[in-house]
C-alpha cells in the first residue's frame, strides 16, 4: 500500500507508524498522529489487532475503514500469547505482551470485555472487510458475524497475512476512493 500510494497518489498522507504493544498507548499514539486530520477524507487501514483499532477508531472518528482478517475478540483470543515475541516487520527485534494489555483491549470491547466490538449499524458502510476463510490464527465466521451488514471481500483461501493482498488491493483502493486521479 505504502509503494502504490507513493506511486500513483503522491497526494494523499500516507502514515503507517510501527505501533507499541500497549493497546492504550497505539491508540494514543494513533490519535495523536491523525488530530489535525479531516475525518471525512481520513481512511483507515489495519490487519488483525490493527483491524480490531482501525475499526474502533473508524466509529469514534465516523470514517471509513478497511479490515484486512480484522481482530474481532482480542481480549479473548491474545490471553494466550502473554509474553515476548518477535516483531512480525522486523523478526530481529522483539516485543513483550503484558498481561495488563488484555485489560486495555477489554476496555476498547463490550462490557464483558470477552465480546466482538460492538459496531454501530450507520456504521456498517464506512467499514470495509477482507476475510480468508484460510487464515490460520482468526476465525473467519467470527470476522464474518461481526462485519455483517458491511461491504467486503470473503476469500475461499488465502491466510491470516493476506499473502495474495496484491490481488484484492484494487477492491480496496477504491472502497476507500483511492483509485488513480
Amino acid at each position: 500500500m505504502a509503494h502504490w500510494t507513493a506511486q500513483h497518489r503522491p497526494d494523499v498522507h500516507w502514515w503507517c507508524p510501527q505501533l507499541p504493544a500497549s493497546p492504550r498507548e497505539a491508540i494514543e499514539m494513533v490519535q495523536a498522529g491523525c488530530a489535525g486530520w479531516p475525518r471525512e477524507s481520513t481512511a483507515i487501514i489495519g490487519s488483525s489487532l490493527g483491524g480490531f483499532y482501525a475499526t474502533w477508531l473508524a466509529c469514534q472518528w465516523a470514517c471509513k475503514a478497511a479490515l484486512l482478517n480484522p481482530a474481532v475478540f482480542p481480549a479473548r483470543d491474545l490471553t494466550r500469547h502473554i509474553g515476548e515475541h518477535p516483531v512480525w516487520q522486523s523478526p530481529g527485534e522483539k516485543i513483550f505482551f503484558q498481561a495488563g494489555f488484555i485489560d486495555e483491549l477489554a476496555r476498547m470491547s463490550t462490557p464483558d470485555g470477552r465480546s466482538a466490538l460492538s459496531i454501530p449499524e450507520q456504521m456498517k458502510a464506512r467499514l470495509f472487510s477482507v476475510i480468508a476463510k484460510g487464515d490460520e490464527v482468526l476465525r473467519w465466521r467470527e470476522m464474518q458475524a461481526a462485519y455483517a451488514g458491511s461491504p467486503g471481500l470473503l476469500l475461499e483461501g488465502s491466510d491470516h497475512g493476506l499473502s495474495d493482498f496484491e490481488q484484492h488491493m484494487p477492491a480496496v483502493l477504491q472502497f476507500l476512493g483511492l483509485s488513480q486521479p
